[in-house]
């Protein structure tokens, strides 16, 4: 994932900051979250195809 993108992208919910999990290919909205896939190098900003994130999961910092 390019530096730069991850720099300008925000949350499309809440505006915030986004956490990119490598490994799980998702970036990870913090405040709301959200976790928004990865496919191909490029980022799904779209809520309908984000994850909910389980209470029990951690976030990354």
């Amino acid at each position: 994932m390019d530096k730069k993108l991850l720099d300008i992208l925000v949350c499309p919910v809440c505006k915030g900051k986004l956490v990119y999990r490598k490994e799980a290919g998702e970036l990870i909205c913090k405040l709301d979250r959200l976790a928004f896939p990865v496919r191909d190098d490029i980022p799904v900003m779209l809520v309908d195809e984000a994850r909910e994130l389980p209470a029990d999961e951690e976030v990354p910092d």
